[in-house]
């Protein structure tokens, strides 16, 4: 069965619903959790970026804005660190052995890379639902995850617009080997 599970997560309401579901999955097959989160500027709460500088033009005013964006960003990876080792202490005390990281960069090709050097057995991650022009400009994770994946992928299903109507929430389960 599956030993070693990867977990990505994000900052999406969806993502809570991926780790329950991966601790539970953890609990019944004795596996152990590596939680991951990608950071990356398409990101909801990501940091936006800074004003293209023109060299001699205020300096002073460019070195301050760089360094409030830096500001930004330190507190943006802190905080989503933090979210990382509470999940992992939630998972511990549910007695099921877990690890954390964050790294930056394409979430799809981290995912996979992550997966291939941690010897994953299955990778666990969400699906917002995206389709037609969201998912052209955006691109798709969890796509990505199935095609290029060293290993099992269990995507889950978060909440599409159909769904937040008047539907109660059942999730969508699909399994690539």
């Amino acid at each position: 069965m599956f030993h070693k599970i990867l977990v990505a997560l994000d900052d999406s309401d969806s993502s809570q619903q991926v780790f329950a579901e991966a601790v539970a999955l953890a609990k019944a097959t004795n596996a152990s959790l590596m939680l991951l989160r990608v950071l990356s500027p398409f990101e909801g709460d990501y940091p936006g970026s800074v004003y293209p500088a023109i060299d001699g033009i205020y300096p002073g005013l460019h070195h301050e804005t760089v360094q409030i964006y830096m500001n930004q960003w330190h507190r943006f990876e802190q905080e989503a660190l933090e979210a990382l080792r509470s999940l992992s202490c939630k998972a511990i005390e549910a007695g099921v052995p877990a690890e954390f990281t964050q790294n930056l960069g394409d979430p799809g090709r981290i995912i996979c890379e992550i997966a291939h050097t941690w010897n994953a057995d299955l990778i666990m991650v969400g699906r917002r639902g995206r389709a037609g022009l969201s998912e052209f400009f955006l691109g798709s994770v969890s796509n990505y995850v199935l095609h290029h994946a060293p290993c099992s992928v269990l995507t889950i299903q978060g909440l599409t617009q159909a769904t937040r109507s008047d539907k109660p929430l059942q999730p969508d389960v699909a399994i690539a080997r």
